[in-house]
């Protein structure tokens, strides 16, 4: 190398930027149009956003219960919301009213004076019970109630099962209207009277059977739960109507009685009540008013419906 020659760097580092110059600003510029594309679409100004996104939408949950339908998992086919059970307590039970006698019993003497075979004796087929001074007959008031009572528990869901229903021309004898009950496989029955007591007495009552094993008759599967039938009929027909216990019946409203063919024959839990003395004046009056005598089928259908849905509660008595 000449030393007097004076130095002038290379061409090398100068060409190496010009490279990556043209190398970098196509990029940059494609970028910037990417961004342009993306943030705007190639308009001036990007878009703007929403004044408000809508609120967000949360489902309402049930109680979180593992017991309750909403917090269980949903099976295929399955409806949606469960029945009610509570809207018809009586579903699939069969019950039977009986009214007792027949407003054409006085025509046909002879047919209901002929003796039946209760078990431990002999009865009347039927009778034709008895009437306020007014004339308004047992047979009347029976069927009238018993209609009233049939309606509410219909209502409730069960099938009623009447021994008669104003179609027949007497009776039935006091052992059919055992029988029919049996043959219908009733989860309980009721007879309902009205009593032909001397006139000074007043009040209601309720005859659940006795023990009576005799003859064809056997009523030892059926005396505890009567009992607890009549007890309950007791205490609601008293709620319902507020007739008072029979004064002349000395057991607060209760009797247990072995001499009435319906309950000796009876295979099924039943009771009668005598809805009141026909033959008192005051008892009379009640008994003829048919907002009365709705209430006295409330408080019967009441009494059959707590027996079938609440069996094994004890009953005070």
């Amino acid at each position: 190398m000449n030393s007097t020659t004076p130095h002038r760097p290379g061409r090398s580092a100068a060409f190496r930027l010009t490279v990556l110059a043209c190398v970098l600003l196509p990029l940059c510029f494609a970028g910037w149009l990417g961004w342009q594309a993306v943030a705007g679409g190639g308009s001036e100004h990007p878009p703007a956003l929403p004044a408000a996104l809508p609120p967000a939408v949360t489902p309402t949950l049930g109680p979180l219960d593992p017991d309750t339908p909403s917090a269980t998992p949903s099976t295929p086919g399955a409806s949606a919301t469960a029945p009610d059970q509570h809207q018809q307590p009586l579903s699939g039970r069969t019950i039977l009213l009986d009214p007792g006698h027949n407003t054409a019993n006085g025509r046909h003497s002879a047919e209901i004076n002929r003796q039946v075979d209760i078990g431990n004796g002999h009865k009347e087929c039927d009778t034709t019970g008895t009437e306020t001074d007014a004339g308004y007959t047992e047979a009347e008031y029976t069927l009238d109630v018993v209609h009233r009572a049939r309606a509410i528990l219909q209502g409730l869901g069960a099938k009623v099962v009447l021994t008669q229903d104003g179609d027949r021309p007497w009776g039935p004898c006091v052992d059919e209207r055992a029988r029919i009950g049996n043959e219908a496989h009733a989860d309980a029955a009721v007879s309902v009277h009205g009593d032909g007591a001397p006139a000074s007495g007043s009040g209601f009552h309720v005859i659940m059977p006795a023990r009576v094993t005799a003859g064809k008759a056997d009523t030892s599967a059926i005396v505890a739960p009567s009992r607890r039938l009549g007890l309950l009929l007791r205490q609601d027909f008293k709620a319902a109507t507020g007739e008072p216990y029979a004064d002349y019946i000395a057991e607060q409203g209760l009797d247990t009685r072995s001499d009435l063919g319906g309950l000796n024959l009876s295979t099924v839990p039943k009771v009668f009540i005598e809805c009141g003395n026909m033959r008192n004046s005051g008892d009379a009056k009640r008994m003829t008013d048919p907002q009365w005598r709705q209430r006295a089928a409330q408080g019967i259908a009441d009494a059959l419906t707590a027996y079938l849905t609440t069996t094994g509660t004890p009953v005070a008595g």
